[in-house]
């Protein structure tokens, strides 16, 4: 109770804490030279990692740090961290350390999560986190941990312990002993081989349960007496034998999620399952089951939703009793068994709720004639198939089908009826099919279409007009994927029809592009999020086309060939909330501290350029840390940099002169190293941030710019037309009125 209560505090602090920064900025903290530090969310980030550090700067942390990223460094050895600090999450992953001390953790009253993956540890002082209270994450994952012969560690408030891949070959009767509170608990790729019956006993209140890849060959029957509570249990990658008695999974009750996934599981028994009536979810996926009737071990999962039997080799042929008493199943995957339509035609009848089926990879020349059948059917894949075209028509009657997986399929042409009655159809994938010609009309009844991919198609234009019905507007089509075709693209006119008006979303990655003409988006400006990866633009002379894009949130011109990009080449692109940058050959000069600037500056969120600072994927529990940052390079021709003690207006200085080693910088470093300063338009945008401004040109400037290349179509003309008449006509009934005014204005001053 107290833990939650010290996590809603948090969170209604997170939710206040901006109403009382000044001006809309958070007062700045301490920061060592070798880091970069932030604002993620309303918490201070001390981001220190990939810096060659050998020790921890404690001299230069502030006291108020949340997150201290020191990920990939050289530290081998921690000593005791100021007494007054509040840091509730320490990142310490990829190092050199051997052992964790409690005196080296000690004080640390505020602390919740702690991660030392891929370090070398191989012992841990069962008291480590003795002074945090609130402790509730320990990941050590990737360590060579040595045998431990007592309790492991006494935490009462652990709630996840991952020690998954720390060469641990047994784990004794006491190993849990003092974490009784633990519900989530990842052993994998530990070769555990067996397991102590008792091993898991002390462990009530465990929720899930992951032993992947241990090289277990057998479980005791009474290994989980105590977990009455384990809803998720996954043992994929084992070696379990052929005679391993499967009853051990009717100690499991409440079982929800059951992952066998590749384990050597090459029989099952009538009674696997009895005991499993809450079962929802089963992976048997990569099993050798080919001499196994997978139907009679399902009779008892009347509850069953989820059932995967992809790649287990099934040689017995599907029947039409398989499925017969699993008739929930809403998901069913097959994918990579070798099937045949006559058998699939009879077996998948029972299935009338069924909801998604995969049968990609299952080598199949037609499709079976049961599609009928399947009244509620909302996903279907039968990718990777060599299939005929003329079987497609089989899909006509599906008419509730919401997502539809056909590529890859040998396909060559599509008839224009294929899709005529898919009137529920949101995504359609039809990549890695020749298709140099698609015919008219072909989506001309996808009137919901949300998202359509064409990726590796071998298309050489963009997609016309004659493709959809004429003078209509797809209004749900977000999505268009185009990537992998060598598109040709004329120097001048639009790239899409005017019925893509609405189009969000545009892959044209890895499309052999070296430009796009300045109209190219003439029909679509509420383009959102544009992906341009893996091309070869690089001048920035070649983003004339992004004027035409005014909504424009994301733009990924990631692996391109650019040395240089200023923030004027998005300066009608004010809504910009993205910019993807890695991957290109960035050259270490001030172009690269006014782009840094102007996120910082002006758009007030360096995580706009993706790469520069931590993020939420590198604080998330159970993931590998390990950024892909935004680097750039020193000219071999130019000598490298002496930093001197100072100052520029918006950087922080360094503590001494010192000479720059390597050639490559991360462009955090690059920016408080250089001598750029920022320009006093970026300084001002800082100090008074304007809705009336986007800092290199006016909202006004945007607008009329964006008129320029307004669409000459009738209707414009017309309603030019009226609105010019209009205006005439209202001067000429002012000018009227005023001469039949004058006589009137004479006769009374005769009067007088």
């Amino acid at each position: 109770m107290e833990l939650r209560l010290y996590v809603l505090s948090i969170s209604l602090f997170g939710f206040f804490s901006p109403c009382l920064s000044f001006n809309g900025e958070l007062a700045e903290q301490e920061c060592p030279d070798e880091c970069d530090c932030h604002y993620f969310r309303i918490n201070w980030v001390t981001d220190c990692s990939n810096s060659n550090l050998t020790q921890i700067p404690y001299e230069e942390l502030s006291m108020n740090v949340y997150v201290l990223d020191l990920n990939d460094n050289l530290i081998s050895e921690v000593q005791p961290f100021p007494p007054d600090i509040k840091m509730r999450r320490l990142q310490m992953a990829d190092n050199l350390m051997t052992v964790l001390k409690r005196e080296s953790f000690k004080g640390l009253h505020y602390l919740i999560d702690a991660d030392f993956s891929g370090n070398e540890i191989r012992r841990v002082d069962p008291d480590l986190f003795y002074d945090s209270a609130g402790f509730i994450t320990l990941e050590l994952q990737n360590n060579p941990l040595d045998p431990v012969e007592g309790p492991f560690i006494a935490i009462s408030t652990l709630l996840y312990l991952d020690i998954s891949n720390c060469s641990l070959e047994f784990l004794n009767e006491h190993f849990f002993e003092n974490i009784s509170a633990l519900t989530t608990l990842d052993l994998s790729e530990n070769p555990l081989n067996t397991l102590d019956t008792q091993v898991f006993e002390k462990l009530t209140s465990l929720e899930t349960l992951k032993m992947n890849h241990c090289n277990l060959s057998a479980i005791g029957e009474d290994t989980f007496i105590s977990q009455l509570n384990l809803k998720t249990l996954e043992l994929s990658g084992n070696k379990f034998l052929r005679e391993m008695n499967w009853d051990v999974l009717s100690r499991l009750p409440l079982l929800e999620n059951l992952d066998l996934r590749n384990s050597h599981v090459n029989q099952l028994s009538e009674t696997m399952f009895s005991n499993n009536h809450y079962l929802r979810v089963l992976v048997l996926a990569e099993n050798n089951l080919s001499d196994v009737d997978v139907g009679p071990p399902l009779k008892s999962l009347s509850n069953l939703e989820t059932l995967d039997l992809s790649y287990c080799n099934l040689t017995v042929p599907l029947s039409e009793d398989t499925f017969a008493n699993v008739t929930k199943i809403r998901s069913l995957y097959l994918t990579g068994n070798t099937l045949f339509a006559s058998d699939l035609l009879v077996a998948l009848s029972p299935l009338t709720n069924l909801q998604k089926l995969s049968l990609s990879n299952c080598g199949l020349r037609r499709l079976p004639d049961t599609f009928h059948k399947f009244k509620s059917l909302q996903e279907l894949d039968i990718s990777h198939n060599p299939l005929n075209d003329a079987f497609v028509k089989l899909l006509a009657p599906l008419e509730t089908l919401e997502y539809l997986n056909m590529g890859y399929s040998n396909l060559s042409n599509i008839a224009p009826t294929s899709f005529s009655k898919m009137t529920s159809m949101r995504r359609l994938i039809l990549s890695g099919n020749d298709l140099n010609n698609l015919e008219a009309g072909l989506f001309g009844n996808l009137t919901r279409l949300e998202s359509l991919e064409l990726n590796n198609c071998g298309l050489r234009r963009p997609l016309n007009a004659t493709l959809f019905f004429n003078n209509f507007t797809y209004t749900d089509l977000t999505e268009l994927q185009l990537a992998g075709n060598p598109l040709r693209v004329s120097k001048t006119g639009p790239l899409f029809p005017k019925q893509l008006s609405r189009l969000l979303t545009l892959d044209l990655s890895n499309c052999n592009l070296t430009f796009l003409p300045p109209d190219a988006f003439f029909w679509t400006r509420n383009i959102t999020t544009l992906i341009l990866s893996g091309n070869h633009f690089s001048s920035p002379n070649d983003f004339h086309f992004l004027e035409l894009l005014p909504k424009l949130e994301v733009l990924d011109l990631t692996y391109n060939n650019l040395s240089t990009f200023s923030p004027r080449e998005i300066e009608f692109n004010i809504q910009v909330t993205k910019l993807k940058l890695i991957g290109n050959p960035w050259r270490c000069d001030c172009s690269v501290a006014n782009l840094w600037d102007w996120a910082r500056m002006e758009k007030g969120d360096l995580t706009i350029l993706e790469g520069s600072t931590i993020g939420a994927a590198d604080v998330t529990v159970g993931k590998h840390k390990r950024k892909r940052l935004l680097v750039c390079n020193y000219d071999d021709k130019i000598g490298l940099p002496m930093v001197m003690n100072k100052t520029a207006i918006g950087r922080k200085p360094f503590k001494g002169a010192r000479t720059i080693s390597g050639t490559n910088r991360t462009w955090a470093k690059y920016v408080r190293e250089s001598g750029c300063a920022p320009s006093p338009k970026l300084l001002l945008a800082r100090s008074a941030r304007s809705l009336d401004s986007v800092g290199y040109v006016s909202v006004e400037g945007v607008k009329m710019r964006l008129a320029e290349h307004q669409p000459n179509s009738w209707a414009t003309a017309a309603i030019n037309a009226c609105v010019v008449y209009g205006a005439i006509m209202f001067v000429v009934g002012v000018l009227f009125l005023a001469r039949k005014r004058k006589p009137l204005g004479r006769h009374v001053d005769k009067i007088n």
